[in-house]
């Protein structure tokens, strides 16, 4: 395949698979306008697979740094109620949400924190309705990466802009099984081993996780007692398969937000809000951060886990082994939707009510009661290395390995 063939493969994957938009269904897409090209062959795409409309909100990040660097906080912590009415609308109409990232890990670098987390608070509070739907799976949501210059570079500095553009398109596309075979097909095959992984680890019903590796992660995690493991994709309630995540190699589930213990090493950094957190450890005793250090990027770390209560515990427990495709490339993306799914990860923040048998059917204040972490945020960090050590704690206190040197037992 060319380049303009894999394009439009790419396209038609993330349409006809990720955020497997239904005839007569409304389709939302989020698209830098640096990209706006591949932005028009979603929406193309999306309306040869019976879309009854594409609306396209275009973005720039550019025009978003300007605005960062020019205005002052009461206009960055306020939400135009017709924006927010827009995007929550849409997730009302159960409308097929797809989101086109891929912009310079650093593009706030620099930005005063407290206006980063201003605009953060507002958002979380004006788009609630909008992410509360998003994350009980009540619509098809899908976020893909695109290349974009700065991002390129930041990947890979010795070479020049263009070959570094061509080299991250090649390895988006490996890591989404474009270009050997039919795509859809080798995502079917995907869905399939992934679910085997979650039948395995449901059926097991672990009580507790133990990791331990050489970089200083010590740490035990409990497990939410009617947690369910999911994989690849998920089901709305109106029994439409999507994939949140293209690429996707995690298995997942919730965690109990108040019992866990012990210190979490990053092994890859974490970009947040548009700056770069390197080398940096949490602490946690009775499922709460109590301490946390960074050797770059501190200050986000600390807007990070101080966004409100529920950020200073977890909310997202995700297994990936070391020997898996996007590790295998030697690449660092600088990109959590791929740097993720290149090593096992937790989330602080809110969970996935899916996580949680009949979870969709809780109130906010019930999925707390039982451990269900709720926050305004959601954010992944990497904590696989290729000799992670995780155990499994059965209720009966039997002792199970999981990962053994970074991979699955």
């Amino acid at each position: 395949m060319d380049h303009m063939e894999k394009l439009r493969e790419y396209a038609r994957l993330i349409v006809r698979t990720g955020a497997n938009v239904q005839r007569d269904q409304l389709t939302v897409v989020n698209c830098s306008v640096e990209n706006f090209e591949f932005g028009r062959m979603i929406v193309a795409e999306a309306y040869k697979a019976g879309a009854r409309d594409v609306i396209v909100f275009w973005n720039d990040v550019k025009t978003s740094r300007l605005r960062f660097d020019n205005v002052g906080l009461d206009v960055l912590g306020n939400i135009p109620n017709w924006l927010a009415e827009s995007r929550n609308y849409y997730a009302e109409q159960k409308a097929a949400v797809i989101s086109i990232i891929g912009n310079d890990p650093e593009a706030y670098k620099g930005v005063a924190s407290e206006k980063l987390q201003a605009s953060s608070k507002a958002s979380a509070k004006a788009f609630e309705p909008y992410y509360k739907k998003m994350m009980n799976s009540e619509f098809q949501w899908c976020v893909a990466a695109v290349p974009e210059a700065k991002w390129a570079m930041k990947v890979f500095p010795e070479l020049y802009e263009q070959e570094a553009i061509v080299k991250l398109w090649d390895a988006i596309f490996e890591a989404v099984r474009i270009g050997e075979g039919d795509a859809v097909t080798a995502w079917n095959d995907h869905k399939a081993l992934l679910a085997e992984k979650c039948r395995i680890l449901n059926d097991a019903h672990f009580e507790t996780l133990r990791y331990k590796n050489s970089i200083g992660t010590d740490f035990s995690v409990g497990l939410q007692k009617d947690h369910i493991w999911e994989g690849g994709g998920e089901f709305t309630p109106d029994q439409v398969y999507f994939f949140a995540n293209m690429p996707t190699e995690e298995i997942f589930t919730a965690p109990d937000c108040y019992r866990a213990e012990g210190t979490l090493v990053s092994s890859l950094p974490l970009s947040y809000q548009g700056n770069l957190i390197e080398n940096f450890s949490l602490t946690f005793h009775d499922g709460k951060v109590t301490d946390y250090q960074a050797e770059k990027g501190a200050e986000y770390l600390k807007i990070l886990i101080e966004t409100d209560e529920g950020s200073r515990r977890l909310g997202e427990v995700a297994l990936v082994p070391h020997n898996s495709p996007i590790s295998n490339t030697g690449i660092l993306f600088y990109d959590t939707l791929f740097d993720e799914n290149a090593a096992c990860h937790f989330a602080l923040g809110e969970c996935y009510p899916t996580n949680i048998r009949d979870g969709g059917k809780l109130t906010k204040e019930e999925l707390l009661a039982v451990g269900g972490n709720q926050s305004d945020t959601h954010v992944d960090f990497m904590v696989g290395t290729k000799d992670l050590e995780i155990t499994g704690i059965t209720k009966d206190g039997q002792e199970i390995s999981i990962f053994i040197n970074g991979n699955w037992a």
